[in-house]
């Protein structure tokens, strides 16, 4: 994770990368796309962003990449659609062999404020290659009537997947079972009752979570449960003992170790330059 983002622009000589030029976004104007493109990306790759100004989006065709804000790092992997909103900072690079991948910014209008993100999110199991097949239409067809017939498909892609309420049933699923397991920190949470929730199994529960939250199951967990103790540190007179086994610790070593870890402080520490 980056504290401070600036505007980078280090591309290699082994990236291929298809602008969709400014004739054709003028025949877009109507869906507020300021710029887009699809790129082919291998070797030397990174580009970042301070806080710009429109929403931007990546899908995933093929490969790997990893998006990476102030307060997070996600993977990029085959169809996934990571959502930016306004003023995100951001860095984006290449983290396999190959990365494909299409990426729209759209203007902060009114036509995309149902977006409405504070932060990135990144939703997985989307199936957007006929979005990708109108974007190289548009890229590669001269004649302006022939890309006036594609324009409804882009449409229909944009505003079926950006609607506010259209959130992956399966990011749904992984969201109702953090909030479970944050209303039950003191329970003795493992994989393996996770996945009993969810009837996923381990390696794919996994993938999941880095791919929603950047974190594996348990990294999750953990920063639930420090979370927590961090606000029951500043806003109880409970002893660290009785804060630690509230939030699922046994063992106050290990519950130290995993707050410093975290926070950067010992519990004890974290609440007296606190208060």
């Amino acid at each position: 994770m980056k504290n401070h983002i600036k505007d980078v622009l280090d591309i290699g000589q082994d990236c291929y990368e298809r602008f969709i030029d400014s004739d054709v976004l003028a025949e877009m104007k109507h869906l507020d796309i300021t710029l887009a493109g699809c790129s082919n990306l291998s070797g030397k790759y990174c580009v970042s962003r301070s806080a710009p100004l429109e929403h931007t989006l990546f899908y995933t065709l093929k490969g790997q990449g990893k998006l990476t804000t102030i307060d997070n790092e996600y993977a990029l992997v085959a169809n996934t659609l990571a959502i930016l909103p306004p003023k995100q900072s951001f860095e984006v690079s290449i983290a396999a062999e190959k990365w494909d991948v299409i990426w729209l910014n759209l203007s902060s209008t009114k036509r995309w404020q149902h977006i409405a993100l504070d932060r990135a999110v990144v939703i997985i199991e989307q199936k957007l290659k006929p979005l990708h097949f109108a974007m190289e239409l548009l890229y590669s067809e001269p004649d302006a009537t022939l890309r006036k017939g594609v324009m409804p498909i882009l449409s229909y892609y944009l505003n079926a997947t950006l609607q506010g309420d259209n959130q992956n049933k399966t990011n749904n699923r992984l969201h109702n079972l953090f909030q479970e397991i944050e209303k039950r920190l003191q329970y003795d949470w493992t994989i393996a009752a996770m996945c009993e929730q969810l009837h996923y199994s381990p390696p794919h529960l996994h993938r999941l979570c880095q791919t929603q939250f950047g974190k594996s199951p348990i990294q999750k967990l953990i920063h639930l449960r420090i979370e927590r103790a961090k606000s029951l540190l500043l806003n109880t007179r409970w002893s660290i003992q009785h804060i630690a086994s509230y939030v699922g610790y046994t063992n106050i070593f290990n519950f130290s170790k995993s707050f410093k870890k975290l926070v950067g402080v010992s519990p004890s520490l974290f609440r007296q330059s606190n208060h």
